[in-house]
């Protein structure tokens, strides 16, 4: 291991995967954030340039405030890392074939349009180089079942939820032979529901940057305080608003349910983005800071320290990604699948944050990228399944399938050649 701690090599090895985990995050912020922002930029209800910096600030924020602090230097745990600790030149040299063959998948599929799940690359790369390293034996394949589980959990649930959300809009609102007053009426309730979901689930996970850590029952107090705010707040406003002559709550004007699903919408879409930067930045910015610390303590460890200024860069590069590649992904989430208006794409990314927000709780293996897809699914197939393409649905669902044995193999492939080389 001297070798590899010491010397020219010690740093090319560092400087080497930190270019790589910048890459990394950069085809993360093209696929993963893009979802984010699909159905906004979809729908209309925020323009490129708008979606791009609300996403990028959201999820710099959700990685700066939230992202963990201490990662799993093998994700999932799908290797046991004690396995690797009388042999840490190759546990730093699989970490490195790992970050390497995620990027090449995640660029690939952003470049073709297609939404992938970046925990699930990061964890297809580790197994590939965990079997030749340590053997097939010291695979966890229990969890890789469960893994493997949630390709059909997230996004059937993704579309129950929201197909579930979008029956009841277009019953409440929608079919109602004045939606305009109907939207009026329902507006506030849908305010503080929104705001409930999004607090409880920022207030649970906690923010870890200024330690602020809930209980169950404050986190209750405080996001259902929140909600009902909101909705006092949206009822006082709309009521004000309606006695004005110029106001885009008259009955002249049509286009006034659009326009009210379509602050519902950015609000939900700004949640997943911080959300996605407190959890995902993780995939990017792990596997660096699990090398970095074996280079220098020269011992593998089960956990290691993620320091903020690799949250901060991380969530930087991962906006400065959905600038470079997200346009294809945000397509496909926001106009392929099926047409997406602002009340569409506003149960479809309620239904999303709802989804993530219970099986989380719940302990149930989900992607967030798959749970959004399935429920833009869900919110098309209530509209009849005329209203899906089936052949960008099922070109999705092939990615998703493809994605661990490509990255495993990719992964195997480069490891075994760092191993001759170095």
């Amino acid at each position: 291991m001297e070798y590899l701690i010491a010397g020219k090599l010690h740093y090319f090895l560092l400087a080497f995967s930190g270019f790589i985990s910048l890459y990394l995050a950069i085809n993360i912020g093209g696929n993963d954030l893009a979802n984010a922002m699909g159905t906004s930029v979809g729908s209309g209800a925020l323009t490129l340039k708008k979606a791009v910096l609300l996403s990028v600030l959201f999820n710099f924020l959700g990685a700066v405030l939230a992202g963990g602090h201490v990662t799993d230097t093998i994700r999932k745990g799908i290797v046991d890392p004690n396995l690797l600790a009388s042999m840490p030149d190759r546990f730093v040299l699989g970490m490195l074939s790992a970050l390497i063959s995620s990027s090449v998948w995640i660029h690939l599929a952003s470049h073709f349009g297609l939404p992938v799940s970046t925990t699930h690359s990061i964890v297809g790369a580790v197994v590939g180089f965990g079997i030749i390293a340590v053997g097939p034996k010291s695979i966890s394949w229990g969890k890789l079942i469960g893994i493997v589980m949630s390709w059909i959990v997230s996004p059937v649930t993704g579309a129950l939820v929201g197909g579930f959300m979008y029956w009841a809009v277009k019953r409440l609102v929608l079919s109602s032979d004045e939606a305009f007053k109907a939207a009026k009426f329902y507006a506030p309730f849908f305010f503080g529901l929104v705001l409930w979901v999004v607090s409880f689930s920022v207030f649970f996970e906690g923010l870890k940057t200024i330690d602020l850590r809930l209980t169950l029952g404050q986190t209750w107090i405080l996001s259902l305080f929140l909600g009902l705010l909101a909705y006092f707040t949206g009822y006082t406003y709309i009521r004000r608003r309606s006695h004005k002559t110029d106001s885009w709550f008259s009955s002249e004007d049509s286009k006034y349910v659009d326009k009210l699903f379509g602050y519902l919408q950015i609000i939900t879409a700004c949640y997943v983005a911080f959300a996605h930067g407190s959890n995902d930045v993780a995939n990017a910015v792990g596997p660096f800071a699990a090398i970095y610390s074996t280079l220098s303590t020269g011992s593998v460890s089960g956990k290691v320290e993620v320091d903020l200024w690799m949250l901060m860069v991380g969530g930087l590069a991962i906006g400065f990604g959905l600038t470079s590649f997200g346009v294809k992904v945000m397509d496909t989430i926001g106009k392929r699948i099926t047409e997406v208006t602002k009340v569409r794409g506003f149960c479809a990314e309620f239904g999303a944050a709802t989804t993530i927000l219970i099986c989380s709780r719940l302990g149930l293996p989900i992607s967030t990228t798959h749970v959004l897809v399935g429920s833009v699914i869900g919110v098309g197939f209530m509209r009849g399944m005329s209203a899906l393409d089936t052949r960008v649905i099922l070109n999705i669902i092939s990615s998703w399938f493809l994605t661990i044995p490509f990255t495993s193999i990719l992964s195997l492939l480069i490891y075994w050649v760092l191993t001759k080389l170095i």
